[in-house]
């Protein structure tokens, strides 16, 4: 699962005034491209205009749509994160006893 935070440009907004248009039939096809899915698609107030929740067969299928998604030019931002499921964080937690971290000078 990812979640991705992405901010229009102004001419991008501009067009979408123009000729309004759901975007989540596009970011639908972008993400079955590479056999995943969409899962949400939301505008918001604030530092993002809007946040994407995407399922990918793996990261490397995620980048791909990130990079066709930001080499398109209508956004001036794009931040993906990869989400853990409470399963994969408990697994990771128990990896971590196999660290032998040690702090700077210490």
């Amino acid at each position: 699962m990812y979640l991705t935070r992405f901010s229009y440009t102004p001419e991008t907004w501009a067009r979408m005034i123009q000729n309004p248009e759901d975007r989540r039939d596009a970011a639908t096809t972008y993400i079955e491209a590479v056999g995943g899915k969409l899962h949400g698609f939301w505008y918001a107030f604030g530092e993002h205009d809007g946040w994407t929740l995407w399922e990918a067969p793996d990261s490397v299928s995620m980048a791909a749509v990130a990079i066709a998604i930001g080499a398109g030019g209508a956004l001036s931002s794009l931040e993906t994160t990869v989400l853990l499921s409470v399963e994969d964080t408990i697994d990771a937690l128990a990896k971590a006893k196999q660290v032998r971290y040690r702090p700077p000078a210490a």
